[in-house]
């Protein structure tokens, strides 16, 4: 069973506690961040699956935020707020919200509102494409994207991602990668990962990104988030 990740961005130790025990004991990985700077920068390191976002925050606000995110993301955003005026929902939406819930709340209707949102995006999604934080495969199209950007694969080079993102978080031996994008027959001498592994890392980071693909040293690599 998937487990979501949940990024919670509020200045409130409080507000905050409370969602990481209870987002956790429903079942979701809840990161958290206490200000606007700090949850941009974790969205970016470590793509959530959706976001709680407070608006009222010192520094960079969750209506900036929003906006910010919604640049490189479609990230589903519940919003929360102290304030139950219309033209804060109407403003929060149009920043690119899905999402609205006026504080206090009760923690079962956030968890069932955060559960719709992830309902809701799922269907659409094409079942062709295949998503690992900020990296996303079209198997069908052989295209492939970090965040928004475009990255242009030769097709042994897109076979090599497609077979990490299959089995992301799990150590792939040298043989394995081998035999599953060169086949069982390959010369197993050759430095030919090595070399394919440093073009994937010189793509997928061309834009500044952090790195994906991780060495083992004397296991193998792993596809997995970036480190902290």
């Amino acid at each position: 069973m998937q487990r979501f990740r949940v990024l919670v961005i509020d200045d409130d130790e409080s507000i905050g506690g409370l969602l990481k025990r209870g987002l956790a004991y429903a079942g979701f990985a809840v990161d958290v961040a206490e200000n606007g700077e700090d949850g941009l920068d974790h969205a970016y390191r470590k793509p959530p699956d959706v976001v709680v976002l407070d608006v009222l925050m010192p520094g960079l606000d969750g209506l900036e935020v929003c906006r910010r995110l919604r640049e490189g993301s479609d990230v589903p955003i519940l919003m929360l707020t102290a304030k139950d005026e219309v033209s804060d929902r109407v403003k929060g939406l149009e920043c690119g919200a899905d999402d609205y819930l006026t504080k206090p709340f009760a923690l079962e209707e956030l968890i069932a509102r955060l559960r719709a949102l992830l309902r809701r995006r799922s269907p659409t999604e094409d079942p062709n494409r295949v998503r690992f934080g900020d990296l996303t495969l079209d198997l069908g199209t052989r295209q492939a994207w970090r965040g928004e950007r475009a990255v242009d694969f030769t097709a042994k080079e897109f076979d090599l991602l497609a077979a990490f993102i299959r089995q992301p978080r799990q150590v792939l031996s040298r043989d394995q990668l081998l035999d599953q994008v060169w086949g069982f027959d390959f010369v197993t001498e050759s430095k030919v990962l090595e070399v394919y592994v440093r073009y994937l890392r010189d793509k997928l980071e061309a834009g500044g990104e952090p790195r994906l693909i991780h060495t083992l040293r004397g296991v193998g690599y792993v596809l997995r988030e970036p480190e902290e």
